[in-house]
């Protein structure tokens, strides 16, 4: 495979994620994790877990320090980044990071609950038409223009800075004010609403640190929240598995692991079948 190639793809360095990565390299399989800083998952806020087996007493912040570790001693990639869209296309799986793409044969859904974030009102239905969720992509096709950032993650600073310096007009809007926005317009963006108040703007780019599934892949099945599985993990879209805390309920370090196993040997089983 060429840099940017792999045979599985996964989105989320948390237990679901590094534990369908470590599978993957066992089966033989290239596997690359795409990531938001694991360091700023919920999970690296919590002070003390005790019902990991063989593991007492750990952090949250340890217990990711050791799983990232696992993959840099495999030599298994962690790209540090954003995925702001999902595309099938001839048999493989795209997946853009920022600006670039990369590919698989197969791709394991595993960024945690914070993937199943409820879109704003007028999001999904605006995407492509004025909103965009990465900055530095989609940033130039606004220069000289005014438009709204809503800052729901870590890095929305750093991407308002970029707009700004290329010349956008910026209103950011953060916290309580980002989550309650509402995105305007009919054929494309026209404004956004914002405690009541309505502001014209040309572009909306809604910064979270993880993509909202149904945003992220076109023809995913959700259920009550949750991206919709089968046993073996699999989902609506051919070639796409789920795992972990983004599949719903109880949301368990354990039963996050377990998932990605199955995942990959799922997405393993699937390529073998379109192998031979």
């Amino acid at each position: 495979m060429d840099e940017k190639g792999f045979d599985i793809l996964i989105l989320g360095a948390g237990p679901a994620g590094v534990s369908a990565a470590l599978t993957a390299h066992a089966r033989g399989r290239s596997a690359a994790v795409i990531s938001a800083d694991p360091m700023a998952s919920p999970l690296a806020r919590a002070g003390r877990i005790e019902n990991y087996p063989g593991l007492p007493g750990r952090s949250g912040r340890e217990l990711l320090a050791a799983m990232v570790g696992d993959l840099e001693r495999l030599d298994i990639p962690l790209i540090v980044g954003r995925a702001t869209a999902v595309m099938a296309f001839n048999g493989r799986i795209m997946v853009s990071v920022e600006q670039d793409v990369y590919q698989a044969g197969a791709l394991i859904l595993a960024a945690g609950a914070q993937q199943n974030a409820r879109p704003l009102p007028g999001e999904e239905r605006l995407l492509g038409r004025g909103v965009s969720y990465c900055a530095t992509c989609d940033g130039m096709l606004y220069r000289g223009k005014r438009v709204a950032v809503l800052g729901l993650g870590s890095g929305s600073e750093a991407d308002r800075a970029f707009l700004e310096g290329i010349g956008c007009q910026v209103l950011y809007f953060t916290g309580t004010q980002a989550k309650n926005a509402e995105i305007q317009g009919q054929d494309k963006v026209s404004g956004i609403a914002v405690d009541g108040a309505v502001h014209p703007v040309e572009g909306v780019f809604v910064l979270r640190d993880t993509v909202a599934a149904s945003a992220l892949l076109p023809g995913l099945e959700m259920a009550e929240g949750h991206i919709a599985v089968g046993p073996d993990m699999a989902t609506s879209v051919p070639g796409a598995f789920a795992a972990g805390d983004c599949t719903g309920r109880p949301y368990q370090i354990a039963r996050a692991v377990g998932q990605g196993n199955i995942a990959a040997l799922a997405a393993d089983r699937y390529l073998k079948e379109r192998e031979t």
